[in-house]
């Protein structure tokens, strides 16, 4: 899982059959000072996010866990919209020296 913001939004009038009715988002990841990092991701979105939210983002077989995505070719979901998350400062210190 990641932290992102919603960037954009992806229209296709051509798809998965498994995937009509379903909102793509563009997610660009973030660090822990919500600064945004180069990566990002097209995700499906299961809980009504709009652009320029901070949301959490579940990938790879985690992804096709909600009742949206399940059992569809999914690889990222946005599965929450973050109202506030807390660290410690050592903790953030740790995390900044392991990168």
């Amino acid at each position: 899982m990641f932290l992102g913001k919603v960037i954009g939004t992806v229209w296709s009038t051509k798809k998965d059959e498994n995937l009509v009715g379903s909102k793509l988002l563009i997610i660009r990841q973030l660090d822990l000072d919500l600064k945004e990092k180069q990566s990002f991701v097209v995700a499906v979105d299961s809980v009504g996010a709009g652009e320029g939210e901070i949301v959490l983002v579940a990938t790879g077989s985690s992804a096709r866990q909600t009742n949206i995505t399940r059992n569809k070719p999914v690889d990222a979901v946005v599965m929450a919209i973050v109202d506030k998350f807390d660290i410690s400062l050592k903790k953030k210190l740790e995390a900044e020296t392991n990168n």
